[in-house]
């Protein structure tokens, strides 16, 4: 009788254990959540079930993956790639932007996006993270998944559920159907931060907002017989942090807006999971590995508890077996058309050049490249991508879902230096899109040594040959005299007043392989102001030289660089020929020996090539820095006035601030290599040197003519060494410069911004 009871019981509690089903409920937490990727390592290894997965937030992502059939091992692998931080940080993946939208670079630092109706009512874009990649990446790696489901989160490989909130209802909203990668991306959207998405009609944010560890919800949709909860989020610190307050405050939104985790949620016959996470913070992204293992090394510890929780097993074959099952059934990625929401007939035929559409399907490679060329261009970053199936046809449609568009955009930048040379900058950029893309802007720069003001309109017109017309006008001056050094008090000041303009047009195509093509015209209207002799008195008067004239140019080109200045990773490749038609006006001053005015007609070509490139490897970047001209320019009336329009050779950061008459020609070769160290995450220390060859030195005659010579050991050397912290401003920067010049030979210079200007009209 006693063998029987125990064998009955015996078998009560087999079969107890293979009936129970187990729900996994993960917690939102940012980056902390990437340590649910452990407690799914920790549980499959361990043969514990998983029937069913709730989330929030970054829990809701995770679980969101393992539901739709990747195993945690494939997940790890997404979470620790180069391209998973550059969604979060809203960057595009490693060659995916494209070259030919890129605008020129400037000054700026900040942009404050903004839309503006026909009303002239203006909105604030409140966003700080840009979400367009992560968006694509979420909706190319769930769409087979959801299009094997028919968009039934109960039909995935684990039935799911993803907690997200309706801010304005003020309630959770517990998704269980539809795209996939909607209910991911929506549940992720924290406000302020990411732009919100529409599902149902309704605009949804962070499911953290409201429920942040939805114990509640697994009850309630799946009644489990046992309960596993990973919480990642808790209280963000104890006491208050007296010493860290000033950096954290910025990110004090986030912390208000998440709903605090419950570990009590948890029933007494559940698990409640909580990774030590104690010195990690919610943007830890970068901490990926050492988060995983977070998870891993805590789940393990109490594997015991779990196990005597929960008798039922499911063997790591046993779950490969459904897997592989699961994602069988994978439809080919094949899509037949583009869609469109928010969008009239003509944006619809713009956007389809970009896809190439025609009579017949597309693939998913055409779409992803055809979908980043189109949002290159900042107007575009907007938009919101999703994969639908089409169950008859087996393929799938890509709808381009129009969110509020940032139709006028605010750029403020500039630069504050211990040299004379600060300034500020505001850049104004209005969109129109209809039939084509019209891009209007009109940015200033204003500083005692450098003012600018320039207006340009980019219109690009995606035919069957896609090109862009963009006619522009551009007034730059430099006055070199105030450009003096506040550091190192006693070098003499260069005596040049610069007034630069410019206007014409560019005629740009897209060149297979990221590179552009431009055809460029302009009409050239200058004046240079200065003397013949090193040191300025009072009672001198200045030479005026005035050229008016023609440019006619071609320049192939590519550009990769990672940053506007001191880059570290990337490459820039330019190749421009150009026809120089010009009359030269003279009007000598005081310190000139010629006397009277004189005029002369030149006519010049001009071919010019520059490679930059770096080789990273750990915390060491290693670059070259090429660069060669030749020309057939003629010499001008007097050595001034040929010096100043001679090309010259720009390598390092404050080259363009300083007349060195060593570093320019005609014709010239000139190259150098430059090294970047990475002492911490935004610091670099840079040391880079260079070498210039004139093929013809010019130097000044006996009579202030300009004389050429041939002379083979002319051969002059520029060198730099410093620090540059990479910042929200802009780059700061304390360097040690030298050059062989007499008139600049050592600098020290801090700046902090970026140093640029607008290209002149002889560069």
């Amino acid at each position: 009788m006693q063998r029987l009871i125990l064998t009955t019981c015996f078998i009560l509690i087999v079969l107890t254990g293979f009936s129970q089903k187990v729900g996994l409920v993960l917690s939102g937490g940012a980056a902390k959540g990437i340590a649910h990727v452990g407690v799914l390592k920790a549980l499959e290894e361990n043969e514990i079930p998983i029937d069913y997965v709730v989330g929030t937030s970054m829990g809701g992502i995770i679980g969101g993956c393992y539901a739709a059939g990747m195993s945690p091992h494939q997940i790890e692998e997404i979470v620790l790639s180069r391209e998973f931080l550059r969604w979060i940080n809203g960057n595009f993946e490693v060659g995916n932007k494209s070259y030919y939208s890129r605008n020129d670079d400037d000054a700026s630092f900040l942009r404050l996006n903004l839309s503006l109706d026909s009303a002239l009512s203006i909105l604030f874009n409140t966003n700080i993270a840009n979400d367009l990649s992560l968006n694509f990446a979420l909706a190319e790696k769930l769409a087979q998944p959801s299009a094997i489901a028919g968009d039934n989160f109960d039909s995935l490989f684990i039935p799911l559920r993803v907690v997200a909130s309706d801010i304005f209802t003020q309630t959770e909203v517990i998704l269980s159907r539809g795209a996939l990668s909607d209910a991911l991306r929506a549940t992720q959207t924290v406000p302020f931060f990411y732009t919100p998405i529409r599902i149902d009609g309704k605009y949804l944010f962070d499911g953290g907002v409201y429920n942040n560890f939805p114990v509640d919800v697994v009850e309630k949709e799946f009644n489990p017989d046992v309960v596993i909860g990973s919480n990642v989020s808790s209280k963000i610190y104890l006491e208050y942090p007296y010493k860290e307050d000033d950096k954290l405050i910025s990110k004090s939104l986030l912390y208000m807006l998440l709903d605090k985790s419950d570990p009590s949620d948890i029933p007494e016959s559940g698990i409640y999971i909580q990774p030590n996470l104690g010195g990690y913070t919610t943007f830890d992204f970068g901490k990926a590995q050492a988060l995983i293992d977070s998870g891993y090394v805590q789940t393990m510890r109490q594997i015991h508890e779990i196990k005597n929780k929960i008798a039922s097993r499911r063997t790591c074959e046993e779950v490969a077996v459904a897997r592989n099952k699961f994602n069988n059934k994978t439809p080919a990625f094949v899509i037949e058309k583009i869609e469109f929401d928010g969008f009239n007939i003509n944006q619809q035929k713009y956007i389809n050049r970009f896809f190439k559409v025609g009579n017949r399907n597309l693939t998913f490679s055409e779409v992803k490249f055809g979908f980043y060329n189109l949002t290159s261009e900042a107007y575009f970053s907007n938009l919101y991508p999703t994969f639908t199936f089409n169950p008859d046809k087996q393929d799938f449609n890509f709808k381009l879902t129009k969110r509020p568009q940032n139709n006028f955009q605010v750029d403020f930048g500039g630069v504050i230096a211990t040299r004379n040379i600060s300034s500020i900058y505001l850049g104004l950029n209005y969109y129109y899109f209809n039939r084509a893309l019209t891009h209007a802007n009109i940015n200033f720069t204003a500083g005692n040594f450098y003012k600018s003001v320039q207006m340009k309109a980019r219109i690009d017109i995606p035919n069957r040959i896609r090109y862009y017309l963009e006619p522009y006008a551009t007034f730059n001056t430099w006055d070199y005299f105030q450009g003096k050094d506040l550091v190192l008090k006693n070098i003499q000041p260069t005596v040049l007043n610069r007034i630069d303009r410019k206007i014409g047009l560019s005629w740009g195509f897209p060149i297979r392989g990221n590179y552009k093509l431009t055809l460029d015209g302009s009409y050239i209207n200058n004046r240079d102001q200065y003397i013949n002799s090193r040191v300025l008195v009072s009672t001198d008067t200045l030479d005026i030289l005035r050229l008016r004239g023609s440019r006619l140019g071609i320049n192939f080109s590519t550009n990769t660089l990672n940053r506007k200045q001191y880059a570290s990773t990337g490459k820039l490749y330019s190749f421009s020929a150009d026809w120089f038609g010009v009359n030269e006006i003279l009007e000598p001053g005081n310190t000139s020996i010629a006397v009277d005015a004189t005029k002369s007609y030149r006519t010049w070509v001009r071919a010019k090539i520059s490679l930059e490139q770096y080789f990273k490897r750990g915390i060491y970047s290693s670059g070259y820095f090429l660069e060669g001209v030749f020309s057939n320019q003629p010499v001008f009336t007097n050595y001034g006035g040929t010096i100043i329009n001679a090309p010259a050779f720009y390598p390092m950061q404050d080259s363009k601030t300083l007349l060195l008459e060593n570093f320019r020609a005609f014709n010239f070769v000139a190259g150098g290599w430059r090294n970047v160290f990475a002492i911490r995450k935004s610091l670099d220390f840079r040391i880079e040197g260079y070498l210039f060859k004139p093929i013809e030195s010019i130097g000044m005659g006996q009579n202030q003519e300009a004389a050429l010579s041939r002379e083979i050991t002319d051969l002059f050397f520029a060198g730099t060494a410093g620090f540059v912290l990479h910042s929200t401003v802009g780059p700061i920067s304390l360097s040690i410069n030298y050059y062989d010049d007499k008139q600049n030979e050592l600098g020290v210079l801090l700046h902090v911004g970026f140093l640029l200007f607008n290209k002149a009209s002889m560069d």
